[in-house]
Protein backbone atom coordinates (compact mmCIF):
# COMPACT_ATOMS: atom_id res chain seq x y z
CA UNK A 1 0.00 0.00 0.00
CA UNK A 2 1.15 3.30 -0.97
CA UNK A 3 1.91 6.39 1.21
CA UNK A 4 -0.76 8.31 -0.76
CA UNK A 5 -3.62 5.24 -0.89
CA UNK A 6 -5.47 6.39 2.26
CA UNK A 7 -5.98 9.86 0.90
CA UNK A 8 -6.70 8.78 -2.45
CA UNK A 9 -9.74 6.64 -1.14
CA UNK A 10 -10.98 9.54 0.98
CA UNK A 11 -11.27 11.63 -2.02
CA UNK A 12 -12.90 8.70 -4.10
CA UNK A 13 -15.41 8.46 -1.14
CA UNK A 14 -16.00 12.20 -1.47
CA UNK A 15 -16.57 12.68 -5.45
CA UNK A 16 -20.56 12.51 -5.11
CA UNK A 17 -20.80 9.07 -3.18
CA UNK A 18 -21.50 10.35 0.10
CA UNK A 19 -25.19 11.96 0.88
CA UNK A 20 -25.07 14.37 4.32
CA UNK A 21 -27.49 12.92 6.89
CA UNK A 22 -30.80 15.04 6.17
CA UNK A 23 -31.61 16.39 9.81
CA UNK A 24 -28.66 15.05 11.68
CA UNK A 25 -27.88 18.52 13.05
CA UNK A 26 -29.56 19.86 15.39
CA UNK A 27 -29.15 23.64 16.13
CA UNK A 28 -29.45 25.32 19.34
CA UNK A 29 -29.82 29.13 20.18
CA UNK A 30 -29.09 29.39 24.08
CA UNK A 31 -30.32 33.08 23.96
CA UNK A 32 -33.91 32.02 22.62
CA UNK A 33 -33.91 29.78 25.73
CA UNK A 34 -35.31 30.91 29.21
CA UNK A 35 -33.45 30.42 32.17
CA UNK A 36 -35.00 27.51 34.45
CA UNK A 37 -34.74 27.18 37.79
CA UNK A 38 -32.70 24.36 39.01
CA UNK A 39 -33.33 21.79 42.30
CA UNK A 40 -30.75 24.03 43.60
CA UNK A 41 -30.81 27.54 45.20
CA UNK A 42 -29.50 29.94 43.10
CA UNK A 43 -28.30 28.25 40.31
CA UNK A 44 -30.45 28.17 37.03
CA UNK A 45 -29.82 26.49 33.56
CA UNK A 46 -30.85 26.01 29.85
CA UNK A 47 -30.61 22.56 28.55
CA UNK A 48 -28.96 22.44 25.41
CA UNK A 49 -29.15 18.76 24.61
CA UNK A 50 -30.66 16.11 27.13
CA UNK A 51 -30.63 12.21 26.79
CA UNK A 52 -32.95 10.91 29.67
CA UNK A 53 -32.38 7.32 28.34
CA UNK A 54 -28.56 7.52 28.34
CA UNK A 55 -28.43 10.07 31.41
CA UNK A 56 -26.28 12.81 29.38
CA UNK A 57 -27.04 16.18 29.56
CA UNK A 58 -25.27 19.75 28.13
CA UNK A 59 -26.52 22.72 29.83
CA UNK A 60 -25.50 26.16 30.98
CA UNK A 61 -25.07 26.62 34.39
CA UNK A 62 -25.85 29.90 35.70
CA UNK A 63 -24.61 30.82 39.36
CA UNK A 64 -26.10 33.52 41.34
CA UNK A 65 -22.87 35.03 43.54
CA UNK A 66 -22.98 32.74 47.16
CA UNK A 67 -24.29 29.46 45.23
CA UNK A 68 -23.38 26.35 46.70
CA UNK A 69 -24.04 22.96 44.79
CA UNK A 70 -24.18 20.71 47.83
CA UNK A 71 -21.97 17.36 48.33
CA UNK A 72 -22.55 14.94 45.43
CA UNK A 73 -20.67 12.17 43.49
CA UNK A 74 -19.92 12.41 39.81
CA UNK A 75 -20.67 8.76 38.71
CA UNK A 76 -19.21 9.46 34.89
CA UNK A 77 -16.81 12.25 34.17
CA UNK A 78 -18.03 15.58 34.56
CA UNK A 79 -16.59 18.34 31.91
CA UNK A 80 -17.02 22.54 33.07
CA UNK A 81 -15.75 25.41 30.96
CA UNK A 82 -16.48 28.72 32.78
CA UNK A 83 -17.57 31.48 30.46
CA UNK A 84 -18.08 34.11 33.28
CA UNK A 85 -16.97 34.55 36.63
CA UNK A 86 -15.46 31.86 38.49
CA UNK A 87 -16.59 28.59 41.20
CA UNK A 88 -14.49 26.49 43.16
CA UNK A 89 -14.33 23.12 45.48
CA UNK A 90 -11.70 21.66 47.89
CA UNK A 91 -8.99 21.40 44.84
CA UNK A 92 -9.27 24.33 43.42
CA UNK A 93 -11.03 27.43 41.68
CA UNK A 94 -11.76 27.61 37.65
CA UNK A 95 -12.35 30.83 36.34
CA UNK A 96 -13.62 32.62 32.99
CA UNK A 97 -11.61 30.88 30.16
CA UNK A 98 -10.65 28.02 32.13
CA UNK A 99 -11.74 23.97 32.32
CA UNK A 100 -12.23 21.55 34.45
CA UNK A 101 -12.93 17.70 34.57
CA UNK A 102 -14.09 15.98 37.34
CA UNK A 103 -12.96 11.58 37.82
CA UNK A 104 -15.89 9.31 37.60
CA UNK A 105 -16.54 8.19 40.85
CA UNK A 106 -15.02 11.36 42.74
CA UNK A 107 -16.57 13.40 45.31
CA UNK A 108 -17.19 16.55 46.35
CA UNK A 109 -19.22 20.07 46.72
CA UNK A 110 -18.60 23.60 44.82
CA UNK A 111 -19.08 26.84 45.73
CA UNK A 112 -19.36 30.39 43.85
CA UNK A 113 -18.39 33.62 45.59
CA UNK A 114 -18.86 35.82 42.42
CA UNK A 115 -21.33 33.99 40.69
CA UNK A 116 -20.47 32.15 37.20
CA UNK A 117 -21.84 31.10 33.78
CA UNK A 118 -20.80 27.79 32.18
CA UNK A 119 -21.06 25.39 30.20
CA UNK A 120 -21.15 22.06 31.68
CA UNK A 121 -21.64 18.04 30.02
CA UNK A 122 -22.91 15.49 31.61
CA UNK A 123 -22.28 11.86 31.01
CA UNK A 124 -24.18 10.73 33.73
CA UNK A 125 -26.20 12.88 36.48
CA UNK A 126 -24.65 13.94 39.62
CA UNK A 127 -25.89 11.82 42.30
CA UNK A 128 -26.95 13.77 45.56
CA UNK A 129 -28.23 12.32 48.95
CA UNK A 130 -31.62 12.37 48.13
CA UNK A 131 -32.01 13.36 44.16
CA UNK A 132 -29.71 13.19 40.75
CA UNK A 133 -29.01 15.87 38.27
CA UNK A 134 -30.42 19.63 38.39
CA UNK A 135 -33.24 19.04 37.12
CA UNK A 136 -36.67 20.03 39.96
CA UNK A 137 -38.50 16.91 40.36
Amino acid sequence: MSADTPSRHFKERLQGRLEPTAGGSTYVDPAALDWQPSQFEKIAMKVLYRNDEAGEMTVLLKWEPGAHLPFHRHPEIEQSYVLEGSFYDHDGICRAGQYVWRKPGSLHETHSDEGCLMLAIYRKPNVFYKTAGFLKT
